[in-house]
C-alpha cells in the first residue's frame, strides 16, 4: 500500500528542512508531494540556506537550490494523504495567510493525522490554531506566536524533537533525525535491523 506524505512549501524555504526531509521520507518508502500555493507540478521554487556567522545576532540568509513541486497545490485532497510535513525558513510567513493552507492543516489536526513541523514551519500550527494546550516547538524566535497559540512551547536542544499527540516538532535542521524518527513513528512505520 502506497502511503502519501504532504509537504506544503514555497519560496524561500530552508533548502535542508524542504529537500533533504523529502529525501528521507522517500528512502523509508513514502510517496511525497511537494506542493505550494500558486504552483503546479513542474514549477519551482527557490530555497534559502540559513547559517549562523561568527558575531551576528541572527541567522543569515544565503540562496540554495531551486526545488521542482512535483504536485499541483490545488488538487490536495487531504484524503489521500496519511501525515503532513511543514518547512521552516521565510516561505511559513506567506503560507500561513494562505486560506486553503490553513484548512489543510486543520482536515489533518481534525483528523489526528501525523503533523510535523520544523523551525518556522510552526508558525503555520499557530495561524490555524491547532496547538492550544500542545507541547510543541520551533526556532526560538518563534515562541511568542507558540505561547499566544495557546501552546506550550517546549525549550529542548537544536538536535531534538518533541512529539505531544499527533503533532511533532523540533527548533531547526538540527533536529532532522529525532524529528524525522518520532514522525514516521506516529504514521506507522517501524525501522527494524536485523
Amino acid at each position: 500500500m502506497t502511503r502519501n506524505i504532504l509537504i506544503i512549501t514555497g519560496d524561500y524555504t530552508e533548502d535542508y528542512e524542504t529537500y533533504a526531509v523529502k529525501q528521507m521520507l522517500q528512502l523509508v518508502g513514502y510517496n511525497v508531494h511537494l506542493v505550494s500555493p500558486g504552483k503546479k507540478c513542474g514549477d519551482f521554487i527557490v530555497t534559502a540556506v540559513h547559517d549562523f556567522l561568527p558575531g551576528e545576532q541572527t541567522y543569515t540568509e544565503l540562496k540554495g537550490h531551486r526545488i521542482e513541486i512535483n504536485f499541483d497545490f490545488d488538487k490536495v485532497d487531504t484524503a489521500n494523504y496519511h501525515g503532513l510535513f511543514l518547512p521552516g525558513g521565510r516561505c511559513s510567513e506567506f503560507l500561513r495567510l494562505n486560506d486553503r493552507v490553513i484548512e489543510i492543516v486543520k482536515e489533518f489536526d481534525t483528523k489526528k493525522k501525523p503533523i510535523a513541523a520544523v523551525c518556522h514551519g510552526t508558525q503555520v500550527l499557530t495561524a490555524a490554531n491547532v496547538v492550544k494546550g500542545v507541547k510543541c516547538t520551533a526556532y526560538p524566535a518563534c515562541k511568542p506566536e507558540v505561547s499566544q497559540a495557546g501552546g506550550i512551547y517546549q525549550d529542548i536542544a537544536v538536535d531534538d524533537a518533541v512529539v505531544d499527540q499527533h503533532i511533532v516538532s523540533g527548533k531547526a535542521w538540527p533536529c532532522h533525525p529525532k524529528l524525522i524518527q518520532l514522525f514516521i513513528s506516529l504514521l506507522g512505520t517501524k525501522i527494524t535491523h536485523n
